[in-house]
């Protein structure tokens, strides 16, 4: 039996909501026909925007979505975006399928869609073949509220009110698609750029990725494991400051995607035997080694946590379904895939102090996508269940948690915990847990020990359990969905319980 253990009494970092973000590029059929259908579309809509996928956001509370890429921020312009529609720039989008782009989604609509969503904002600015002009009129255009050129422009394109832009990231994978630059060579043009990231009409405060009276400013951080980035932006960044934490920078990005069979080969998504889905698991489990690797180094230059490593990028990456567009990343989404956001949402958990906001790749018809359309038809995912399921966590507080724990697998090299977990409080005194059981072909008694307890008696649970590949499709759209689970017994100071092979459990205790 595994013992896991809970200290209600020691509270530690807040689990800010914004782990929970989510991610749209310009990429395949995320943001058209995903979510953006046009407002003379059959498909009922609000704005052009779908209702259906958007009530089934609104149902796990996005709190943050990042937009427009990704590799297309960098090569997106954004005033091609806005006025009429019949009037916009249409171009090739060379970076992911090499289809039309027509602007007709832009900057009107990604706000209006945050807005049906109810959700923060994170736009991701164009460093790499943007000017500094470019970038500092596009903040002034969506959040000055004086009379400038651009305040005009805005209001003649029927918005006189300014928006608030609560992220701003300077720049995207700059090392890479972004512009293929050297560490120092960015963080000097980070440091020229984001001085036009103003601050039109923001409250008092420290800046900092907790204030949200500010523009947060997101800089382009490494690439897995490129430690080198890492030393160097931030020593660029911080190079000639009069202290550690001069307001330039309040996050700085990490991505890391699964790919079970490599880069080149992915692998596919559905079809995969118990050795892929182990291979799957312990490459997802490298995201804290990750975490911890590039923390180590951020303590070195802000050891007071100030600046948050934000995850803006994380998931499964398999070779898209048969038939697409190689280009469109469009890939199934089974139990394989609830695991692998069980543990990343654990693990982001449990690095609440350094992470402080991580947006999943990506939010609709790419990659680990919440959902799936086809024409009037769209599925809730697995990997939409889970973040149903974890929502109570956003801004609640991490416990002190341990779990007693084996290794299962089937490789040496690709062995796993059998076991992840996480525990939060939230501000009423309910306490969350969420476990995922790592096994395809083990269930595992657990006995809970909870200090401080006190008098908390009430106990429920709901449970996402289906075997390793099992998905939803269009025909069958709820053969993979969450239930209650009957199976937690609330006993002397814990809780006893069994988790089912292949499941991600959350129990809720009042």
């Amino acid at each position: 039996m595994a013992k896991y253990y809970i200290n209600a009494d020691r509270r530690l970092s807040k689990i800010n909501k914004e782990i929970y973000g989510q991610f749209s590029e310009h990429l395949g059929r995320c943001i058209y026909e995903g979510i953006y259908v046009g407002e003379d579309s059959e498909i009922p809509n609000v704005n052009g925007m779908r209702k259906d996928v958007v009530e089934a956001l609104k149902e796990i509370h996005v709190p943050v979505l990042r937009w427009p890429g990704g590799c297309f921020a960098d090569e997106y312009h954004w005033k091609d975006g806005i006025g009429p529609k019949e009037e916009r720039k249409k171009m090739i989008n060379t970076h992911w399928g090499g289809v039309l782009e027509d602007n007709s989604f832009g900057t009107h609509e990604f706000m209006e869609l945050c807005r049906q969503l109810g959700c923060e904002t994170y736009v991701n600015g164009n460093l790499g073949s943007g000017t500094v002009q470019e970038m500092s009129e596009w903040v002034e255009y969506m959040t000055f509220d004086g009379l400038s050129p651009m305040t005009q422009l805005r209001a003649r394109n029927g918005h006189p009110e300014p928006w608030k832009v609560d992220f701003f990231g300077v720049g995207n994978e700059n090392w890479g698609c972004g512009g293929n630059m050297t560490p120092e060579f960015y963080a000097n043009e980070y440091r020229r750029y984001q001085t036009y990231v103003r601050q039109y009409g923001a409250g008092e405060g420290e800046p900092g990725i907790d204030n949200p009276t500010l523009i947060r400013k997101i800089a382009s951080g490494p690439n897995i494991d490129d430690t080198d980035w890492t030393h160097g932006v931030l020593a660029t960044l911080f190079r000639h400051c009069e202290n550690r934490f001069h307001g330039h920078t309040d996050g700085l990005s990490l991505h890391y995607y699964t790919h079970p069979e490599g880069w080149e080969i992915k692998g596919s998504a559905t079809e995969f035997d118990e050795k892929t889905w182990y291979k799957t698991l312990a490459k997802t489990l490298y995201m804290e080694d990750l975490i911890r690797m590039h923390g180590a180094i951020m303590d070195q230059y802000d050891p007071e946590r100030k600046i948050g490593l934000i995850v803006d990028e994380w998931g499964t990456w398999f070779t898209v379904e048969p038939g697409t567009n190689p280009g469109f990343l469009y890939q199934q989404n089974t139990m394989r895939d609830a695991l692998v956001a069980c543990i990343n949402l654990n693990i982001f958990n449990k690095h609440s102090d350094r992470v402080k906001m991580a947006c999943i790749a990506q939010m609709v018809n790419v990659l680990q996508a919440m959902i799936l359309t086809d024409g009037p038809r769209m599925v809730k995912t697995p990997t939409w269940h889970v973040f149903d399921l974890y929502q109570l966590h956003q801004d609640a507080c991490l416990l002190e948690s341990f779990i007693e724990t084996e290794e299962i697998g089937m490789e040496e090299e690709y062995m796993v915990p059998n076991l992840s977990e996480s525990a939060s409080v939230d501000e009423k005194g309910k306490i969350t847990i969420t476990i995922g059981n790592l096994s395809v072909t083990e269930d595992y008694p657990v006995m809970t020990r909870i200090t401080g307890i006190g008098d908390r008696n009430k106990v429920s649970a709901r449970i996402l359990h289906n075997r390793m590949d099992a998905c939803n499709t269009f025909d069958e759209p709820d053969q993979v969905s969450s239930e209650v689970f009957e199976g937690v017994r609330l006993v002397h100071g814990g809780l006893e319980f069994t988790i089912p092979r292949c499941s991600v459990l959350l129990i809720t205790l009042e």
